[in-house]
């Protein structure tokens, strides 16, 4: 329930379209809706301006296909994350408008409108590697409401690359860098410019990246200002948090 669907709701309620009994049936779910092995918050929206996200590892097709459909049917836009091709099967039969990013691991289905943010976020990925990380960045954060650039493969190891596009990273509100191996490039980034920037590191690396935990570390104790940090490999949490940010210019 988005908060125009809210106003929607009441002011069927104050013309006679929409009866009281009809209403409150509707209201009584924005708490939230148990579905025994999940209960979905249906309340997100109005509180936080998105509604919940499936985080789809670990869940069956089933489970995510039940969740999909409510939130679906209650207006909301659904965002999974961490899926695979064959769940998007299983839901492409029943809503057809669903869309699967097979790099991001992600699937969207529209329903109404989300308010855009009048943000602009860049993505950048250090690597090729790194890529899958970054689409569940910009998929999060174009859902979310915000005009995003994919800025790819301008790691550390050719700064070139980077300083090629340094005007145009300038001038956007967030800046969302992905990087695995010693995760350096989030300094690079922040060190030449006065937006936020949202670090993500990647598990991508050799043994002694330690699974991401390297960039991680370097990343924490990064000596440029305006460096916020993510866990490993959260793509969608460096875009919520972008969101939050670019959602303050409304």
């Amino acid at each position: 329930m988005t908060e125009n669907k809210l106003r929607e709701l009441l002011e069927g309620v104050r013309t006679g379209k929409i009866s009281l009994d009809e209403a409150l049936g509707r209201i009584k779910k924005l708490s939230y809706e148990d579905l025994v092995f999940a209960k979905i918050d249906h309340h997100r929206a109005l509180r936080q301006g998105f509604p919940e996200v499936i985080f789809g590892q670990g869940k069956t097709k089933e489970q995510i296909l039940a969740i999909c459909r409510r939130l679906y049917e209650a207006g909301s836009t659904v965002l999974v994350t961490r899926t695979t091709e064959e769940v998007f099967r299983s839901i492409s039969l029943e809503l057809p408008s669903a869309q699967f990013n097979p790099l991001a691991r992600t699937i969207v289905i529209p329903a109404g409108e989300i308010p855009p943010t009048g943000g602009k976020v860049a993505v950048l990925s250090a690597g090729t590697a790194d890529l899958p990380v970054a689409e569940e960045a910009a998929v999060t954060a174009e859902v979310m409401g915000n005009e995003v650039e994919r800025i790819y493969d301008v790691g550390v190891a050719g700064i070139h690359r980077l300083l090629d596009q340094i005007d145009k990273i300038r001038d956007f509100d967030v800046i969302i860098v992905v990087a695995g191996m010693e995760g350096a490039l989030a300094s690079v980034v922040a060190g030449m410019v006065s937006q936020p920037v949202i670090a993500v590191p990647t598990s991508v690396g050799y043994g002694a990246s330690f699974g991401g935990l390297a960039a991680l570390l370097t990343m924490l104790n990064s000596c440029a200002i305006g460096v916020g940090v993510v866990n490993i490999d959260n793509g969608f949490g460096a875009a919520a948090l972008a969101t939050a940010i670019t959602r303050r210019k409304r």
